[in-house]
Order: C-alpha cells, then structure tokens, then sequence
C-alpha cells in the first residue's frame, strides 16, 4: 500500500481539531491512502460502477436491501459528550482492535486505520458524513454511515 502523509491529506483538520483532539501516536495510525490505492480499494471492495456512494448502481452491493440487517442512529452519540459508537454497532461488529479497517467516503478517498483507532475517534471520521462506508480487512461486516444521521449495518 501506498500511503499519503496526513499533514498532505486534504481533511488532515478532522484529526487535529481543537474540541476532538487525537494523540500524535495514534495520529501515526490514520493513514490516507494514495489515489491510486485507493481506487483499487474501492473497486475491489465497494464498487466497480460507482465513485460515490451517492452514485451506486442497483447491482452494487451497498444498494441491495439484503445486504443490511439493522439500521439505527448515530447523531445523538456524535453530539453528546460521550465517545461510544451506538451501541447496536458494538453489538453487531466483534472485530480485534488490531482488525485493518477501511474508511471509504469516495474512489478517492479512503483511510486506512485500525478497529481500535475508529472506535476511539469514530466522530472525527464523520465530520464528512455523505454515505461513507467503513469495512474490515477479511471481513464480512460493514457499516455505513448516513448523512442524515443514520447508519446501517450489513455484510458484504
């Protein structure tokens, strides 16, 4: 994998703002990828038709109803003082800490970072929330994320 520096990454201020402060050793953890990697991703993983999740194709998985099993709200956690993920998303995802995860807000755009580092700083990732999807290395299950507060969760 190829990687960009988060000072080089367009939305490095998600990970370095004031009121969600993140660590300078877990900052070492959040790695954009290069376009190229990303795309690849991308089409590997989410879509071979679309380079948002705004512009999914019927055939593509996130936009088969079957593919999703429980939907709920994450706004109220986002804008409370609490740091926890909804707790429907703990209960439907058992993934290590270590589990490679990828963010993916669009073809271009995708982080890579681990379970762990989402869990802690899951809000800093949605300060662009149009649809993106998180998914796991090896892994079945997803989530994505809506931009009206809502996710969904579902296996690919």
């Amino acid at each position: 994998m190829q990687y960009i520096t988060l000072d080089d990454y367009r939305y490095t201020w998600f990970f370095k703002h004031r009121e969600l402060p993140v660590n300078e050793q877990t900052l070492r953890q959040i790695k954009p990828l290069a376009e190229t990697f990303s795309n690849q991703i991308w089409h590997q993983m989410i879509s071979n038709n679309a380079n948002h999740p705004d512009l999914f194709h019927k055939e593509d998985w996130p936009m088969k109803q079957n593919s999703w099993k429980i939907h709920g709200k994450w706004q109220g956690n986002w804008e409370s003082q609490k740091s926890d993920l909804p707790d429907e998303v703990a209960d439907f995802i058992d993934w290590e800490g270590n589990t490679v995860v990828y963010f993916c807000y669009h073809a271009d755009n995708i982080i890579e970072t681990t379970w762990e580092v989402f869990c802690t700083h899951w809000k800093n990732f949605l300060f662009l929330d149009n649809g993106p999807i998180l998914i796991g290395k090896r892994r079945k299950e997803v989530i994505q994320f809506h931009e009206d507060g809502r996710f969904s969760l579902g296996e690919k």
